[in-house]
């Protein structure tokens, strides 16, 4: 029996056309644009001018070299940050914290939308944790925040906490003066509430809001005294339909709660609002009681003295990493340290004495 295959009479019903040819997977132009883009290198005044021109694009990369750990780039952002900070304008920087399933997000993003619509630029620095294993974060706030991160008049940055204490962002504190620079008037900054985080970001900002839900009852044992005593308003979110009356027990029982708490440095009582994200209700006698806050500690001057102790503290604390950083840069210290650690694995020295020994031997 012949094989069909190789009859050279056999034919088939089934044709097979040839294909057409496949275009290249790379776009050839497209690559070298973005080599030529790649190349290009920015000076200080470049990054300068685009941030004072509120190019977001420039803004963006000004943030990224300020979170960067390399050398160079530390030293490009301390130079840019030294030309911005007589850009930087007076703004009102807020920190806003809250418990698990407060709505955070949403209420940013509803606090945010009515400033933008009554003439703000808002820049909203939402700090993401970041895994204590893989480093990596999820950066996910543009996506919880979606009409918000279109809005012409609001910038929205995600960073990665990078592991630093209490998961706030080493460098959120000159994100804030290039945002300023740009000429957002309102900052807020976004705790992962984690804890110590609150006690970092009530030290960056002029106005700390708690942002809690109702049935207090339950919800104030498991917040810590410290951060509600941090707290200049409490905004109850979530006061929408069968919530309304429940809402307002829960402001009644906070306001109750903070009778029994010492009155703040700036003299200021801490106001209780109730308000909804999702209705947007309530919203704007939020911002009233931050405009309110803003003009009571400007006439008795706490405002000015809180940021002038603020840049004492970012001295400190910069002074504090730039010893941390320089310790672990300096490549004899980096060979002294694992000779050190072999010691200490093997018994040979106490945690103590190790310390002592390389400390000692940094700073001879």
């Amino acid at each position: 029996m012949k094989n069909k295959n190789s009859d050279p009479n056999f034919k088939s019903a089934l044709k097979v056309n040839d294909g057409i040819e496949q275009p290249p997977s790379i776009n050839s132009d497209a690559a070298e644009r973005f080599k030529k883009v790649k190349r290009e290198t920015l000076s200080v005044d470049d990054y300068v001018n685009g941030i004072r021109t509120a190019n977001r694009t420039i803004l963006s990369k000004a943030i990224t070299l300020v979170e960067s750990s390399l050398q160079e780039h530390e030293a490009l952002a301390q130079e840019i940050i030294v030309k911005c900070l007589p850009l930087a304008k007076k703004s009102v920087r807020i920190g806003i914290t809250g418990v698990p399933g407060a709505g955070k997000s949403t209420f940013i993003e509803a606090f945010g939308k009515h400033l933008t619509e009554t003439g703000h630029k808002v820049a909203v620095l939402a700090i993401d944790p970041s895994s204590s294993r893989t480093k990596g974060s999820i950066l996910g706030d543009k996506t919880r925040m979606e009409n918000l991160s279109v809005d012409a008049n609001a910038f929205i940055r995600p960073s990665p906490s990078s592991g630093s204490l209490g998961g706030v962002a080493r460098k959120t504190r000159e994100s804030i003066i290039l945002c300023e620079a740009a000429g957002f008037d309102v900052i807020i900054v976004e705790t992962v509430g984690v804890g110590q985080s609150e006690t970092l970001v009530h030290s960056m900002v002029d106005f700390f809001l708690l942002i809690m839900l109702t049935g207090a009852g339950d919800e104030l044992q498991g917040i810590k005294r410290g951060i509600m005593e941090m707290a200049d308003g409490i905004a109850i979110n979530k006061a929408d339909g069968d919530n309304i009356h429940r809402a307002s027990l829960t402001k009644a029982e906070l306001k109750n709660a903070l009778h029994y708490f010492p009155l703040a440095e700036s003299k200021w009582e801490t106001q209780v609002n109730t308000c909804s994200a999702l209705t947007h209700s309530g919203i704007a006698d939020v911002w009233q009681m931050v405009l309110d806050y803003v003009d009571f500690t400007k006439k008795n001057q706490y405002f000015e003295q809180r940021r002038l102790e603020q840049s004492r503290q970012i001295m400190i604390q910069t002074l504090e990493q730039s010893i941390l950083d320089r310790f672990y840069q300096d490549k004899r210290m980096k060979k002294l340290l694992q000779q050190t650690e072999k010691k200490l694995m093997n018994q040979e020295l106490s945690a103590y004495q190790a310390a002592e020994q390389l400390l000692n031997a940094y700073f001879e």
